[in-house]
């Protein structure tokens, strides 16, 4: 592909993205750039993956045609106005933001403007992304499909109607800290029966991979394997007793609906503004 990729930020999200992006050859690393404001940071990404940067945020704006924004949304705002002169109507402005519609980055930047709103997660760090796009009607379909391989390439991506962009925020961005959490609760229950700690963050670990595996990788519904693993009177139906008797479903659907609130409140506010 012809085309110039920038990111302005290297955080987590956009380094992971990037790494992610030169190891599966997405793009030659003379066609991908960044900008930050710690040039440590850059420099420690340059030795890794051989990628440049620029001295400004602007410069590196005008040289992509692909702009991922990888910025905390506290500073969304004054990024976007600084950048407002260089960025025109060819270029695709990419955001990670949370919670942020699309409006937002129109009201500061222009109606005119290609817009592509992402809900990214962490475990793109290690090409396991999920992440979810949609872009506003200015972006053509190519432009599109092009951000989609460029997620694609730290896990996997799909789109979604902007509707349900806050909506899904509890199930894929913010979910891998309820995963953890329930890893090592695991581990926890493990130590208590005497397995070390170190080998019981592993099995707990590879218990959820390859869970999680078998329900992409069957098609089944997960109660249906859940079964599967519940023989009479055995012990896992024990397990699965305790948890249903201490809501366990229910304090993960309750967890995600406040997740849901809190993201939705957050578009609130950057609606009004």
């Amino acid at each position: 592909m012809d085309i110039k990729l920038g990111f302005v930020g290297t955080g987590n999200m956009g380094s992971a993205l990037i790494k992610s992006l030169v190891k599966t050859n997405f793009l030659p690393a003379d066609k991908i750039s960044m900008f930050d404001v710690d040039k440590n940071k850059m420099e420690q990404l340059k030795n890794e993956t051989g990628i440049n940067y620029f001295g400004t945020a602007k410069e590196l704006v005008q040289w992509s045609d692909i702009i991922v924004l990888a910025v905390k949304p506290n500073i969304l705002k004054n990024v976007l106005e600084e950048l407002k002169p260089v960025i025109d109507g060819k270029k695709v402005i990419v955001s990670f933001a949370v919670g942020i519609p699309v409006s937002f980055y129109e009201d500061i930047i222009g109606t005119d403007k290609k817009i592509v709103r992402s809900m990214p997660n962490t475990p793109a760090m290690v090409g396991e992304g999920m992440t979810l796009i949609c872009h506003n009607p200015n972006v053509t379909e190519l432009e599109f499909g092009i951000v989609k391989q460029m997620f694609d390439c730290a896990g996997k991506c799909e789109s979604l109607n902007e509707k349900l962009m806050n909506e899904v925020t509890a199930l894929t961005g913010s979910s891998p800290a309820y995963v953890f959490m329930f890893i090592e609760a695991m581990a926890d229950g493990a130590v208590l029966s005497g397995i070390p700690r170190d080998m019981a963050y592993r099995l707990a670990a590879q218990a959820v991979l390859g869970s999680a595996k078998m329900v992409l990788e069957t098609g089944l519904h997960p109660g249906i394997l859940k079964d599967q693993v519940c023989s009479p009177r055995g012990t896992t139906i024990e397990a699965v007793s305790a948890l249903e008797k201490n809501g366990f479903r229910y304090t993960v659907m309750d967890a995600m609906n406040e997740c849901t609130k809190k993201a939705r409140l957050i578009g609130e506010v950057y609606n009004k503004k």
